[in-house]
């Protein structure tokens, strides 16, 4: 595997720019998803770097509802709408994250 590519460097990519794009409606996270999916290196890495934080956050939101209630109901609950809401602001950075991979893919390893 080449240095510098992987699902976490695109992660934290997507991340970093989604923060600082924020402000761009819908540039911001395709651009986000475009730059994130090129430093994963492959469309694989580039999808799992875009859903695995999405996903992250529904089991992050389970978990801490669930222990501050001590009721299993209110944790799934509080976990799948986490979850939805992640997903719902997915889209123009997995549109990017397809691009960027499927890039990163056709140019090859970087040097």
């Amino acid at each position: 595997m080449p240095k510098g590519r992987g699902v976490y460097r695109g992660m934290n990519w997507m991340a970093g720019l989604g923060l600082l794009l924020f402000w761009l409606p819908v540039a911001g996270p395709l651009i986000a998803g475009l730059v994130g999916g090129w430093m994963a290196g492959d469309l694989r890495k580039a999808l799992i770097a875009v859903f695995l934080p999405a996903l992250g956050l529904g089991v992050l939101f389970a978990v801490g509802i669930g222990w501050l209630t001590h009721l299993v109901f209110w944790g799934v609950l509080a976990g799948l709408g986490g979850l939805a809401l992640a997903l719902i602001n997915i889209g123009p950075m997995l549109a990017g994250a397809i691009i960027g991979g499927i890039a990163a893919s056709i140019r090859g390893p970087a040097s």
